[in-house]
């Protein structure tokens, strides 16, 4: 493929408008969703849809998530839709929940893996929804970083990675949640739920299980690892070009007094906090100690921009303080696992 001259745009309408021609014509924009930029091709174009497997250097059987801008799309694109799927799109739609479901014929195979299945969530960033809105289509779209790379939540970071291998990259600032979404497993039920089966998470994210079920009034299956074919579901992923290890609170004081050099630290703890502050000018040499927040959403937010950060400055070696092992901690930590496998 030739190199593309790609596009940075603004978050004009005029940009608007020339993103939503740039998808409806074949081409690929990479675009803001409040979890991370994901890569924008007509999902009806199997042509345009190949282009973003060829951009991220994906292999073609990983399934990709659709979004819409509408309930009525959605409804397009999949068959004995559940009762469930209207009360989680009241609760969570617009935002970071992808629901599978039993894809229709207008579904292509090429978006899917060939699966029986489609993933289909309604983003909740304003650009996203007006370009969805001005060229009155739904998009295939994920994260839009190379195979197995770190997802960005910038424009800039996009542009670096992918210049010359897509159209366009579309500024919508960064990104609000900083995590991909939650995916909830509704293919296995009809459209009264007839055969008892009970939604799961197959990807953990910004939506957990214990939300969802209060909204449906079950209990949903918690993930666990698993081997469905979905987004995000390969032992390495999500991944910095420096080698990250995870470590115990514990752990991390331990090494201070004999820390490498030319190594980074993601921390988080007090302990650690006040560990540093006592070492004071006799910290590491070249060596980078960055505090990330207690808090799990600016956690989550600033994770990845974190890491691509600390890759940008060179470091072959990147420690990150363990987080909590809570529920609402389980999309960072599966990221982490995979970041680091």
């Amino acid at each position: 493929m030739a190199q593309l001259n790609t596009q940075l745009l603004d978050d004009s309408t005029e940009s608007v408008e020339k993103a939503a021609h740039i998808i409806k014509t074949g081409g690929v924009v990479a675009v803001p969703t409040e979890t991370v930029y994901g890569l924008a091709a007509d999902a009806s174009n199997a042509s345009a849809v190949n282009r973003i497997f060829e951009a991220k250097g994906r292999p073609n059987d990983h399934p990709l998530i659709i979004h819409v801008h509408s309930l009525e799309q959605a409804q397009q694109l999949a068959i004995d839709v559940p009762v469930y799927f209207q009360l989680l799109a009241d609760a969570f739609w617009p935002g970071p929940l992808t629901m599978l479901l039993k894809k229709s014929a207008q579904v292509l195979d090429s978006v899917t893996g060939q699966l029986p299945s489609v993933g289909i969530r309604m983003p909740n960033h304003r650009l996203l929804q007006a370009v969805l809105t001005k060229g009155d289509f739904f998009v295939a779209a994920p994260s839009a970083n190379p195979h197995k790379q770190l997802s960005p939540t910038t424009a800039k970071q996009v542009f670096n990675e992918l210049y010359g291998k897509i159209d366009a990259v579309l500024d919508g600032g960064p990104c609000a949640v900083g995590l991909e979404s939650t995916i909830i497993d509704l293919s296995q039920l009809d459209s009264v739920n007839r055969n008892n089966s009970v939604p799961k998470v197959l990807r953990a994210g910004p939506i957990t299980a214990q939300q969802i079920s209060a909204v449906l009034g079950i209990n949903v299956k918690k993930y666990q690892t698993h081997d469905h074919q979905v987004p995000g579901n390969i032992e390495q992923h999500y991944q910095p070009k420096g080698t990250l290890k995870i470590v115990s609170s514990q752990q991390l004081l331990e090494s201070l007094s004999a820390w490498p050099e030319n190594s980074a630290c993601l921390w988080f703890s007090n302990d650690v906090g006040k560990a540093l502050a006592m070492a004071g000018e006799k910290s590491p040499i070249n060596s980078v100690f960055r505090r990330i927040s207690e808090s799990k959403a600016e956690y989550a937010q600033a994770l990845y921009n974190s890491l691509y950060q600390l890759d940008q400055q060179g470091f072959s070696t990147i420690y990150v303080e363990r987080p909590p092992s809570s529920e609402q901690w389980s999309d960072v930590n599966d990221r982490l696992a995979r970041a680091s496998a």
